[in-house]
């Protein structure tokens, strides 16, 4: 990509087909984890995850966290903001907006609906997650609630589609070797299903936007 993407860039593929799973799996660990292989009781609880976007020195961004230590599921890994979904919530969107307010206190009110990519069912956790993009004007006020994020990591939209921040290596994961796919920023590994879901975001920005 030779250009920063704008926001009309963005709402252009977002109206364009998704490329879904074949997407999403470029980032997938090999071999993946499948449901066999934890003992969750009922189906995945579904959830959803926030692709907040916002002008910031003249390109757009996008706030991951680090997780706690102290959360229930992925501790210490790189996510977008989000959990699941609660029976007050009218839908996934409000549910992406609730849990962004409550992990990096955004303002809901803010924030525009922008589209939607393709779910996604994390066997780990038990969750099927759906990731929802927006766009807020203005770099938002955000602040990290100590029981979930450790830290707040702004993240140039440009940094998932440099073909220099993507890298394999093989690691050891519930006692077995897996080939794992990830973006890097900075010192940070962004892995499993936040890779794969950005994967999407990537392939889907990439196919609606024309070189400048």
């Amino acid at each position: 990509m030779s250009r920063d993407l704008t926001i009309d860039d963005v709402i252009r593929a977002l109206r364009g087909p998704l490329p879904g799973a074949a997407a999403q799996e470029r980032m997938a660990t090999r071999p993946r984890p499948t449901m066999a292989e934890f003992e969750h009781e009922g189906p995945p609880r579904p959830g959803a995850v926030l692709i907040l976007l916002y002008p910031q020195d003249g390109a757009l961004c996008f706030p991951l966290t680090r997780r706690t230590e102290r959360v229930a599921n992925h501790k210490g890994q790189i996510s977008l903001p989000g959990g699941a979904q609660d029976p007050q919530d009218a839908s996934l969107w409000e549910t992406a907006l609730r849990e962004a307010h409550e992990e990096i206190a955004i303002d809901p009110a803010k924030v525009r609906y922008l589209g939607a990519l393709s779910p996604l069912v994390i066997p780990a956790s038990n969750f099927e997650v759906h990731p929802f993009v927006g766009y807020q004007e203005g770099v938002p006020a955000m602040r990290p609630n100590p029981a979930e994020v450790a830290e707040i990591i702004p993240l140039p939209l440009r940094g998932i589609l440099e073909p220099s921040v993507k890298a394999h290596e093989t690691w050891t994961l519930r006692g077995r070797r897996v080939e794992v796919s990830f973006y890097r920023y900075q010192q940070h590994v962004i892995w499993g299903a936040t890779a794969m879901i950005l994967s999407e975001f990537e392939v889907l920005l990439e196919a609606a936007t024309p070189p400048a």
